[in-house]
């Protein structure tokens, strides 16, 4: 009974091609449907693919109802060794974005997980159904290396992050008797870096809101009323122009960071954000004064998303006669988005734009989170990985991550130190057409989850 052995397992349910079989499987199944029909898919994910694995490995599973969306509900499975044992809590979301068939390249099939030059794709092979697989697969080497764990495992696996994971917050209230532990393990979003495991201990949140302007029934032609008609969107471009300036910096006061703490700026400062695997960084867009990496996880950003001013797949000569652009703030930890929508109001007022109207979009996330650097997890973590690998490599740690998980769910409403380890990285295309996965992120995700999976075991004595 040795690390290494466990270690070992995992590798070799990667060489064996055992976790490929895997994760095929739970590919397969289309949880990607945004239809009020979609309830079959996500139960199918739940009872069929999640369910067998888990009880096999002795966790007693049951299904939760989502008080919010019907149609997305919850896995809650425990695996309770001893009652004066720690505990930790794994989560996972089934659901994915839909599928997107007929978007993807030439010879793929996004239900269909196909290996191609170190990259398997598929959809949900990175977001997110890999990376909980990897964990539960690991969890499982370590176990049979084992016998036993030594420590407590409850798994939360939802169906609705990708619709903005509702009801999710209500659930862990409801069962957080049963959901308490003294720390959540979970996987999702991207490394820093392909090539440098990261650990992150929070997320950015993101509030989304929409900017409409109607000023009249139907359009007009441009050539009798041009000049005398109000142009929507060109007054809804200027007044997102007055939010924030050509090159992406917040102009609205109440959005904007006042400074970066200290220890959060020390962090951060240690990284190297880079274009590997993704597009090119532009490096003047943003806060000036910035590095990249600050502007990423220590800052905030006023984004549009899409902006619709007549018919763009069919222009006519003629005045339109409304406007509409959804945007969204990304923000950091210690900002309240119940203010945002006053503030972006007040803003739009004071600069001449008081005919435009402003409502929050729904399935918004809640709060931003993120990690004290000092935090005992946050080296016990990273030394495990360095046990691992080798005790020279470079492992990144990131207080938050740029991106947003429901992590708040599990920090605030539950009350735990949270730790996130994610298996992907920036170019694995998830939300789009030709999403994948990485073999050599994978294999290696493997190795260090059943590493640390087996430290806890020490620490959690």
């Amino acid at each position: 009974m040795h690390r290494e052995n466990a270690v070992f397992r995992a590798e070799d349910f990667f060489n064996s091609g055992r976790f490929f079989d895997l994760l095929t499987d739970l590919v397969a199944e289309n949880t990607g449907s945004r239809e009020n029909t979609r309830k079959p898919q996500m139960l199918a994910y739940l009872e069929d693919k999640m369910r067998p694995w888990l009880e096999k490995m002795d966790f007693k599973c049951r299904l939760v109802e989502n008080p919010e969306e019907p149609c997305a509900p919850f896995l809650i499975a425990r695996r309770i060794e001893n009652h004066d044992f720690k505990t930790i809590l794994i989560y996972g979301h089934g659901d994915t974005v839909p599928a997107m068939d007929g978007q993807w390249k030439d010879g793929l099939n996004p239900l269909v997980l196909t290996p191609e030059t170190g990259k398997w794709y598929g959809r949900g092979s990175a977001d997110n159904k890999g990376q909980h697989a990897i964990n539960f697969a690991a969890l499982e080497c370590v176990l049979k290396e084992r016998g036993s764990l030594g420590f407590n495992v409850i798994a939360l696996i939802e169906t609705g992050e990708e619709s903005g994971s509702p009801g999710l917050h209500k659930i862990c209230k409801q069962e957080k008797k049963d959901l308490k532990a003294d720390v959540l393990i979970a996987s999702d979003g991207p490394r820093i870096d392909p090539d440098v495991p990261t650990v992150f201990g929070g997320s950015r949140a993101v509030f989304n809101f929409d900017l409409t302007l109607n000023l009249r029934e139907g359009g007009h032609h441009s050539g009798n009323w041009g000049g005398l008609l109000a142009n929507p969107g060109i007054i809804l471009s200027h007044a997102i122009a007055s939010m924030v300036d050509a090159k992406g910096k917040i102009l609205i006061k109440e959005l904007r960071p006042e400074t970066i703490p200290a220890k959060i700026k020390q962090a951060v400062d240690k990284l190297n954000v880079t274009a590997k695997g993704g597009p090119a960084i532009d490096p003047d867009w943003g806060e000036p004064g910035l590095t990249s990496a600050q502007k990423v996880y220590a800052w905030n950003t006023l984004d549009v998303l899409a902006f619709e001013c007549g018919n763009p797949a069919q222009p006519v000569n003629a005045i339109p006669p409304k406007a509409w652009a959804r945007c969204h703030v990304r923000f950091i930890a210690d900002f309240d988005p119940s203010i945002f929508i006053s503030a972006i109001r007040n803003h739009l007022d004071k600069n001449g734009f008081s005919m435009i109207d402003i409502k929050e979009a729904p399935n918004n996330y809640g709060l931003a989170t993120r990690m004290d650097p000092d935090n005992p997890w946050v080296s016990f973590v990273t030394n495990s990985f360095k046990k691992t690998l080798d005790k020279n490599i470079q492992i990144a740690f990131l207080p938050n991550l740029g991106g947003t998980l429901p992590n708040d769910a599990f920090s605030h409403v539950i009350g735990m130190d949270t730790i996130w380890i994610p298996h992907s990285y920036g170019g694995c295309n998830q939300h789009a057409p030709n999403e994948h996965i990485l073999e050599s992120i994978t294999k290696q995700g493997l190795s260090l989850m059943a590493g640390l999976f087996w430290d806890l075991a020490e620490k959690l004595r």
